[in-house]
């Protein structure tokens, strides 16, 4: 899908297509005035072709893509949800992304990703994408992967900076004075847990895991499918 270049870092502008989204010229129009404004030179261009919107399992030429990228690249998206619209499947695309050193650009928020990025800064894009989610389906149910309002949904910022803190789920719930499996139950579904921990911030050397197929099992899909074959 792409040419490997070792050892040069690339600028990709990546566009998808799927019924139901923005149309691609708008995509790359708005990916093209952004990388202007920030003088970021893209060198490839990726377009996705999907004739319905697959989990990410199933995209097997976007995995792909991901496997072609170096710790290094970057890739420019003119929304997040261009990666997903499905929240759990873009926490694992991001963890993926930032644990092997790739940067991340959102155009329309104007907002980078990287290994340096606060967890606590990412969940605002989840929770947009959340409220887009709802309006779009008002009166039709919500779709598979979006989750409805919750009363912790105000603690958040909160709850994860005591995650943050090192301190653990039962503590947290006497801090804000909740039930302790409830508030398990809000950081699992939301996936709190796997940003805040920061696969891409542990893993501060893709090389020193070996080679590249082998730093790839930190994708956790790639993972997932593993556990799956075994099983």
């Amino acid at each position: 899908m792409t040419q490997i270049i070792k050892g040069v870092k690339v600028i990709y502008a990546y566009i998808r297509q799927i019924p139901h989204i923005t149309h691609l010229v708008e995509q790359k129009h708005e990916v093209l005035a952004f990388s202007l404004a920030k003088g970021l030179h893209i060198d490839k261009e990726v377009i996705e072709y999907a004739t319905k919107n697959l989990p990410i399992e199933e995209r097997n030429k976007f995995e792909s893509f991901l496997q072609t990228m170096q710790k290094g690249d970057t890739v420019i998206v003119s929304h997040l949800a261009m990666l997903s619209d499905r929240t759990e499947e873009l926490i694992k695309v991001i963890t993926c992304m930032l644990s092997r050193g790739i940067e991340l650009w959102i155009a329309n928020a104007k907002v980078l990703l990287n290994r340096q990025t606060n967890s606590v800064d990412i969940f605002p894009l989840l929770n947009d994408l959340r409220e887009a989610q709802k309006e779009k389906t008002n009166h039709i149910g919500r779709p598979k992967g979006s989750k409805s309002n919750s009363k912790f949904d105000i603690y958040q910022n909160r709850i994860i900076t005591l995650l943050n803190s090192g301190m653990n789920v039962s503590a947290i719930s006497r801090e804000l004075e909740v039930s302790r499996s409830s508030l398990k139950d809000y950081i699992e579904s939301r996936g709190i847990k796997s940003l805040v921990e920061g696969d891409w911030i542990e893993m501060s050397d893709v090389s020193n895991v070996g080679d590249l197929d082998n730093g790839l099992l930190i994708c956790p899909f790639e993972e997932e499918r593993k556990n799956e074959k075994v099983s």
